[in-house]
């Protein structure tokens, strides 16, 4: 009985040790890939047990159960990582995992361009295959709500800029970065403004930068065209910008900015009304934003462009109509 008991022990040890050794050889062996490099995503709230069906659907030859268990001694039950996943031949099951704990994901990106509308920064987050589109069919309003923006319109609100993010990432988190950044920046330059500025709040130097934004076409200019507004908004003059009135037409703008635009009064009618439009009229960078709340040394009251992205800009009237003749005869508005 006793003989029987100990070869009965022995060859429980003998099994550990082959199931032991077994384990260490499959968790540092190569895993078998359908392709490599390979691809493939694990879905938010995973468990061991469906992180390892994943995987397999995904292409990658594991024994779930071992996988669960390499799993479980390796403490990584709660530190499983949900995103997009590249893997290589050669990656052992003990590489994966670490990946997987790491969040080791793949990443990708997406510029919001300096002078873009909101609707444009949507119809590209729209359009980007690696997105998560939680924030297509949300209103304004509700995704502005979502975000945690205070404000009640979105346009001019996000900084531009190229944004990096895991794969599979929502969109929603995207736009929130974007007001954040946004948010830093202008209140940064906010606290550096200099003096005597006819801006009563940050939302307001916001405001205008957009507009320097639309004006310049030479960053040498943007002090420059900054100053022209404040000068015109300390004299109460209209400020008479052309982008304004093409955002406050919309869709009826068909690209040719005719006269009867000019008197045609909406809220972004410039020269139908006086003081700054109510909102952004697009996406300003930072440099429209300093030179907005840092405008140049001018008594310039008027510019125009020359045709090579940069403008004249004039004192008087006469000034300005002598430089028109010159830069704009024959144009038609």
């Amino acid at each position: 009985m006793l003989k029987t008991l100990r070869n009965l022990i022995f060859l429980a040890v003998l099994l550990a040790v082959a199931a032991g050794g077994g384990f260490y050889l499959w968790v540092s062996s190569p895993l078998n890939l359908v392709r490599s490099p390979l691809e493939f995503d694990i879905e938010p709230g995973s468990s061991l047990r469906s992180v390892a069906r994943q995987l397999n659907e995904a292409g990658i030859a594991i024994d779930p159960r071992v996988f669960v268990l390499l799993g479980k001694l390796s403490s990584a039950e709660t530190s499983l990582k949900a995103g997009s996943y590249v893997i290589e031949s050669g990656s052992t099951a003990r590489d994966l995992l670490a990946k997987l704990t790491r969040g080791d994901v793949t990443q990708s990106d997406l510029a919001f361009i300096e002078g873009w509308t909101f609707r444009q920064m949507r119809d590209r987050l729209d359009a980007h295959p690696d997105l998560r589109h939680d924030a297509r069919g949300l209103s304004d309003a509700e995704l502005l709500r979502r975000i945690g923006a205070p404000e009640s319109a979105a346009e001019g609100l996000f900084f531009p800029d190229t944004y990096t993010f895991a794969r599979r990432s929502s969109d929603i988190d995207v736009l929130a970065r974007a007001y954040r950044t946004m948010q830093r920046r202008l209140a940064r330059e906010w606290e550096g403004r200099a003096s005597g500025l006819p801006y009563r709040s940050p939302y307001e130097a916001l405001i205008m930068a957009s507009i320097v934004e639309k004006e310049t076409g030479r960053d040498s200019d943007r002090p420059l065209i900054s100053a022209v507004f404040v000068n015109r908004l300390r004299q109460g003059m209209p400020l008479q910008t052309d982008p304004t009135v093409i955002y406050g037409l919309g869709d009826r703008f068909d690209g040719n900015l005719r006269r009867r635009d000019l008197t045609s009064d909406t809220p972004f009618n410039t020269y139908t009304r006086s003081g700054l439009p109510p909102t952004p009229i697009a996406l300003p960078g930072l440099a429209a934003l300093h030179a907005t709340l840092h405008p140049a040394n001018s008594r310039a009251l008027y510019f125009v462009a020359r045709g090579d992205g940069s403008s004249v800009f004039s004192e008087t009237l006469d000034a300005h109509n002598t430089a028109v003749a010159r830069y704009q005869k024959g144009k038609t508005r």
